[in-house]
This record gives structure tokens, sequence and C-alpha cells, in this order.
């Protein structure tokens, strides 16, 4: 066990683990961030998507060392105060949810890809959604919502 420093939703912050200790994990158990959901366990599924950088990245098999020195935003991070990120606000707007499961991941994936690409089409949106499984169905919801939040994030501090 050793201290690891990161940046966690804009803090600083350390926690002392094994460094090969999955983040979800500690984000879940050592934090009390529960946003970030476990789902499958093996990467495919999306739902514990963080930011890490301006990268999405599947914190089921990402390790504690690997966020060393990194700043990490969580579903948490985005929103300031009372105040939806865009991203949540669009999600909600539009109903692009059922469940919800899975939503806190696909709104962290979306929001790396506006951050690198802030012109992102449905196309870009619709290739983002490969990679998250959602069984509930609000597909067409989730891609009005993000192209929403898109033309409102413009010119925005993200």
């Amino acid at each position: 066990m050793r201290a690891v420093s990161f940046t966690l939703n804009g803090t600083p912050t350390t926690v002392t683990a094994d460094e090969r200790r999955l983040l979800l994990w500690v984000l879940r158990d050592d934090l009390g961030l529960t946003g970030t959901k476990y789902g499958c366990g093996m990467s495919m599924c999306g739902s514990c998507t963080v930011v890490v950088g301006r990268e999405a990245v599947r914190s089921c098999a990402t390790t504690l060392k690997s966020v060393e020195g990194k700043s990490v935003t969580t579903i948490e991070g985005l929103a300031q105060g009372s105040k939806l990120h865009p991203l949540q606000q669009a999600f909600a707007d539009h109903a692009a949810y059922q469940c919800g499961y899975c939503t806190p991941g696909m709104i962290m994936g979306t929001y790396a890809l506006l951050l690198n690409r802030p012109n992102a089409g449905a196309a870009d949106v619709v290739r983002e959604m490969e990679g998250h499984i959602c069984r509930c169905g609000a597909h067409v919801r989730i891609v009005d919502a993000v192209e929403a939040a898109a033309a409102g994030m413009k010119g925005r501090a993200q």
C-alpha cells in the first residue's frame, strides 16, 4: 500500500491503497462516489466510464497507479453546486434514460467526446455510444440530448 495522489473532480486527492486496486472500487468504496457504476467488470459495457484528462476510460480496467498525477472526473464532478452540467440537463430534458443505470457512463463518454470534438455530430455520438450497453432502448433520445448539450456547451468552459 502507498499514497497515490491525483485530482478528483477538481480537488487534490490522496488515497492510500494498493496501487493495483481498480479505480472503480477506489471511487465507490474508498471515496463514496457511487455514480460510477459496476457493470460487466470487463471493460465492455461502459457503465464505469470516467474521464481521465480528456479521455473516457473504463474505471473497472484502470488501476489507481495509472491515474497518479492526473485529473479524474466522475459524474459527480460535472454539476456546479445544484446546477447540472449541460449534458446532465439535456439527458433529463430529453428523457435520454429509462432505468438510468448506464446513464452516468454514457454522460461521461459523451463529455469526453465533446471536450475533444465540440462540433461532434450525430454520427460521432452514435460511434461513442457503440461502446455503451443500454438495454432500455433510449438511443434516439440519447443522441438528441448530446446534440442539444453540444450546442449549449459551445463557447462555455467545460
